[in-house]
């Protein structure tokens, strides 16, 4: 696991998750996941995703700075990472569809990564 002093910035998460193979950076359009690459765009169902780990953080001055990134892996072994915000500034989408997912009892296989 993680050390928890080393991974306190959403950026250092974020390096360590792609060196890790989670280097797809997801997004969710019409209820669906999708890759973001530009030549080779992908998308999944909440069947086909699985939430691998997920990682919070809180701004050190203002509440309003907090967020949640996604470990994701897909049925086709695509591994990337997908956040949102808390509260005000959160993506409905994203929620929404981080919810069905979690719904299906697909989240958090937390140690697999």
């Amino acid at each position: 696991m993680q050390d928890k002093e080393e991974m306190t910035s959403l950026v250092t998460v974020e390096k360590k998750l792609n060196s890790q193979g989670y280097t797809h950076d997801f997004t969710v359009r019409g209820g669906r996941l999708c890759t973001m690459d530009d030549d080779s765009a992908r998308t999944y169902s909440p069947e086909e995703t699985t939430i691998i780990d997920y990682f919070r953080f809180e701004g050190e001055s203002n509440p309003d700075d907090m967020a949640i990134l996604y470990a994701i892996e897909t049925s086709d072994g695509t591994k990337g990472t997908i956040s949102s915000a808390y509260g005000t500034y959160a993506n409905e989408d994203v929620d929404k569809f981080i919810l069905n997912v979690e719904l299906l009892g697909k989240n958090l296989v937390k140690g697999k990564k």
